[in-house]
């Protein structure tokens, strides 16, 4: 019988593509349960069919009133350490240097600790983990994670990927999880009409609170997907994907699609897409990068003086590599 392995991956849906690689290979050897958001039961059947989602929305992942402890639900926290007791792991392990999950994996029992160490947290942790070096992508972590359990993982660069299937269709996401990573919409409504002028065929979809945009823009059969299901069935039909740096960018890549991503607040080197065909079009210097989402401006810099032009000049040969080139239209580039 395989030792049981508890994961705790409680964050956004790109923090859980980038974990795929790891929970792959655990499920060879462990008995894996993944605690996450619920949306991870939607990822379960396609990208690690070996594991067993629990699902948990942690009071702390909020990007607003994260640290208002009296309106956590202290009785569901309660019930999840409970739960998570008796099914007596053998190991349990985070990614991140979250005291609060290594208080789970602690309070719950768990014989076998894994993490890394934050605000003293090693006391938590039977096997406290040194990090990798500050500018290494989140990937990395993983990668230690998994050598302290005799795992092995792939060099970030050569990680398989299913192959795409091409079929000239560009999917176009503009949405985020925090405002201060959308590119401008205006200039992704250029973009698509200079890619469906040469000829692409484009399907945008966006976030909720960008619908309304994108249908005042013309832009009718724009698609707002409401699961991650829903998600999946539009990027099967893609040949690439661009968006932002953003959970969408990062399933694409495992489905995969490769991505062109727009980065503002984060760093690519910390967070790009893990699809080797990937690139990543960084946003202007800020004395305040990375700031996390929390961005000093009422714009932010880091996107906003990013014209179109520019990204067209990276995004033009990008399309073309992977979808195949266009006859050229001779244009007048306008800034938004």
């Amino acid at each position: 019988m395989k030792p049981k392995l508890l994961i705790i991956e409680l964050w956004g849906l790109g923090d859980l593509a980038i974990a795929t690689p790891f929970l792959r290979a655990a499920s060879d050897q462990y008995t894996v349960t993944l605690l996450a958001k619920p949306y991870a039961q939607d990822l379960q059947a396609r990208l690690w069919p070996g594991v067993e989602v629990l699902p948990f929305v942690a009071p702390w992942t909020a990007f607003q009133g994260k640290y208002h402890l009296w309106r956590w639900p202290w009785l569901e926290l309660l019930r999840l350490r409970r739960l998570v007791a008796e099914r007596r792991f053998d190991a349990g392990l985070s990614a991140r240097w979250d005291p609060r999950d290594h208080v789970l994996l602690r309070g719950a029992g768990i014989r076998r600790r894994y993490g890394f160490p934050r605000l003293q947290s090693q006391v938590l942790l039977t096997d406290p983990l040194v990090k990798p070096v500050p500018r290494d992508h989140r990937y990395e972590y993983w990668r230690v994670l998994a050598q302290a359990l005799d795992l092995t993982l792939p060099p970030r660069d050569v990680i398989p990927m299913p192959l795409s299937r091409p079929n000239g269709t560009v999917f176009l996401h503009s949405g985020a999880g925090q405002p201060v990573r959308v590119w401008p919409l205006g200039r992704y409504r250029l973009i698509v009409q200079w890619l469906r002028e040469k000829k692409y065929r484009v399907v945008v979809a966006c976030d909720p609170d960008q619908r309304d945009w994108w249908l005042r823009a013309g832009e009718t059969g724009v698609f707002t997907p409401r699961t991650v299901n829903d998600l999946v069935s539009l990027i099967d039909e893609a040949g690439v994907f661009i968006g932002n740096d953003s959970g969408p960018g990062h399933l694409a890549a495992f489905c995969g699609v490769p991505t062109f991503s727009f980065f503002g607040p984060q760093l690519p080197e910390w967070f790009a897409p893990l699809h080797p065909d990937s690139l990543c079009l960084e946003g202007k210097p800020c004395p305040y990068k990375p700031c996390s989402d929390y961005c000093r401006f009422s714009l932010p810099r880091c996107l906003s003086e990013m014209s179109e032009a520019e990204a067209w000049f990276h995004l033009e040969p990008f399309v073309a590599q992977h979808l195949g080139p266009r006859p050229t239209v001779p244009r007048q580039l306008t800034t938004v």
